[in-house]
């Protein structure tokens, strides 16, 4: 089949290696000018398992906070008509503990097979860790999570409740001045560089005669004839399928189709800084379950990310939230980064859905698929959904169950 793909993030990526891998000659249209240059290009790293992750589930582990210093979601410039209606929803979600957090963690263990299947096929290196610590500040916190675990149990992952000498001896970096009630042990996780890991999958799908079509804008999908319509072209390029991996881009394009999906662009930041002192650093990754905020190490380089905010594209960087980073950084492994010169700040866009999970699948538009709204779990989820597109393309059974990460949720 001639398929296009609208996006070149780590889902458009991932989506098209899998079909390209499937026969299906593929084309990626993309409006920025390399891969992974927005949502994609500096992701707190983190792999599966992903319910401990930052904003990974509404419910699990700290509380919805919209004001004061402490607030886990900021508002800035006040609120839409579409964000209060996603916050009431994200709300609904978080008190009936109704997202699908069991799907959504089969969904990131079966990615992480499988981009470790891919990772070894093609000798790929990507600043990869293995082994992850929620840190606890109290206990109060561990309780917090105890739903979270459950599911984690559930689904068969590998996880240990630990005391603060056990966490230290994992992570020897950690400061012994912090106050630390103790940790959650993941050996399993994983972290690695996102945006390299697609630059790398770029160049050797654009070998296999994938074709990557850079600056250009896709101003409407057609059904009738399959196809895109891009900016400045007069004619529709006319395709056998569709599969929308766009991010926010994706809700521009789908209600001339009929199709609306509940999705916001939740902000986070990172700030990678270069490697100061390799034993005060952490070994792997490690997450602030209070502060919602992650330390990951990749390669010669230490990424602090966190922060969620409800604000434009162009909205400036918010002082007290990268302060909060700092903070954080310096709070658990001091002198581990070099903070005074060398740093890459960055804003990112999370396309969330309300209930944190994306929409894997058909459209119920023929001839379009959808891979999208994968939130803070684009990274985590990518090799996997763009795995299970592949196999309903090709009208196969997924080896992963999507219940609850259609678009009939909706």
């Amino acid at each position: 089949m001639k398929i296009a793909i609208v996006g070149a993030g780590i889902i458009g990526v991932t989506t098209a290696y899998e079909l390209a891998r499937d026969g299906h000659e593929v084309t990626i249209f993309e409006q920025r000018s390399a891969a992974a240059e927005e949502a994609s290009f500096a992701t707190a790293g983190l792999l599966g398992p992903h319910l401990l992750s930052p904003w990974a589930v509404p419910g699990f582990g700290q509380a919805l906070r919209l004001i004061g210093p402490h607030a886990t979601l900021r508002v800035a410039g006040g609120l839409n008509r579409a964000n209060w209606a996603w916050l009431r929803r994200w709300r609904g979600a978080a008190r009936s503990n109704s997202a699908p957090a069991a799907a959504l963690e089969r969904l990131a263990q079966y990615s992480l097979t499988r981009l470790k299947a891919i990772a070894r096929q093609h000798e790929l290196d990507f600043e990869t860790s293995e082994g992850r610590l929620v840190l606890l500040r109290t206990e109060q916190e561990r309780a917090h999570l105890q739903p979270a675990l459950q599911v984690l149990r559930d689904s068969g992952v590998s996880l240990h409740e630990i005391d603060a000498d056990v966490a230290r001896q994992i992570e020897p970096g950690l400061s012994p001045e912090a106050p630390l009630a103790g940790a959650i042990h993941l050996p399993d996780a994983s972290a690695g560089n996102c945006r390299l890991f697609a630059q790398l999958l770029r160049q050797g799908t654009q070998g296999s005669g994938v074709q990557f079509v850079f600056n250009t804008r896709v101003d409407r999908i057609s059904t009738q004839p399959t196809g895109v319509a891009l900016q400045g072209e007069p004619d529709l390029r006319r395709f056998d399928a569709v599969v929308l991996c766009a991010g926010m881009a994706s809700a521009t394009l789908m209600p001339a189709l009929g199709l609306r999906l509940p999705m916001a662009a939740v902000y986070g930041y990172s700030v990678s800084a270069p490697l100061r002192e390799s034993t005060h650093a952490p070994r792997a990754s490690v997450v602030d379950a209070a502060q919602q905020i992650s330390i990951t190490r990749l390669g010669q380089r230490v990424r602090i990310a966190g922060g969620a905010e409800l604000a434009g594209a162009d909205a400036h960087h918010h002082t007290p939230t990268l302060q909060r980073l700092y903070r954080t950084l310096n709070d658990w492994f001091p002198g581990g980064a070099q903070l005074s010169s060398s740093l890459q700040i960055w804003r990112g866009a999370r396309t969330m859905l309300p209930d944190g999970a994306p929409v894997v699948g058909a459209s119920g538009v023929p001839g379009l698929w959808l891979n999208t709204g994968h939130g803070a779990g684009g990274w985590a989820l990518a090799c996997g959904s763009a795995r299970v597109v592949a196999d309903l393309v090709a009208q196969r059974e997924p080896d992963v169950s999507l219940d609850g990460l259609g678009m009939r949720r909706f």
